[in-house]
């Protein structure tokens, strides 16, 4: 089973790596599937690629990504024992948001990085990453000050996890007042993990 996972990923890698079905193909550098365990409990998910990572086509490596490995540290995990990826996986232009048409050409990489991944808890960084996988679960995105920190049980490309969201690492080195929400919701994330809690629902807001 182990090696029919690494070589459905491998596959699926070489496919993104000549993937030319939306428009981000033509200005990218590198494209940027993805990196960590294949056997991760924990998924993360953020928007596209920056600068930085289409440059090494690495996810999360620039200055957005020292701080997720710092918030990671934190609450005892390492990034080789997650996985970490984006919604779409080619930097947009001067790192505008992704369209609705590339967000949908992308798409089921991702949709098949979870399936071989299988996380118990998909997070996600950021209004786009947090609206697709709602959407995927075929739920409401109630915005981000309703769902970050919020745990949800849903079904996401045939997967039983939990959804969890918080804000784009990137936000907080704009605006220094939500480093403190990310580090809070992270230690609701490390909640989760232990069994201790299950942090705030959505529930709640309804």
């Amino acid at each position: 089973m182990r090696g029919s996972k690494l070589e459905r990923y491998e596959k699926l890698v070489e496919q993104i790596r000549r993937c030319t079905k939306c428009r981000l193909h033509a200005t990218r550098k590198n494209p940027v599937p993805g990196e960590g365990s294949l056997e991760a409990e924990v998924m993360f998910v953020g928007e596209a690629p920056g600068r930085r990572e289409d440059e090494l086509g690495r996810p999360f490596v620039g200055m957005a990504g020292n701080l997720l490995t710092a918030l990671l540290r934190e609450i005892g995990l390492s990034r080789e024992e997650v996985y970490i990826t984006n919604i779409v996986k080619c930097r947009p232009p001067g790192n505008r948001d992704p369209r609705d048409d590339e967000i949908a050409a992308c798409l089921p990489y991702l949709i098949e990085q979870i399936k071989i991944i299988g996380p118990k808890i998909l997070v996600t960084l950021g209004r786009h990453a947090g609206r697709t996988i709602y959407g995927l679960a075929g739920l409401k995105w109630p915005g981000m000050s309703k769902a970050h920190g919020a745990a949800v049980r849903a079904t996401v490309a045939g997967v039983s996890l939990t959804i969890f969201s918080t804000y784009h690492p990137a936000a907080a080195l704009y605006n220094k007042g939500l480093r403190t929400v990310l580090q809070e919701d992270f230690r609701r994330l490390k909640s989760l993990l232990s069994g201790e809690g299950r942090g705030r629902t959505l529930f709640d807001y309804f």
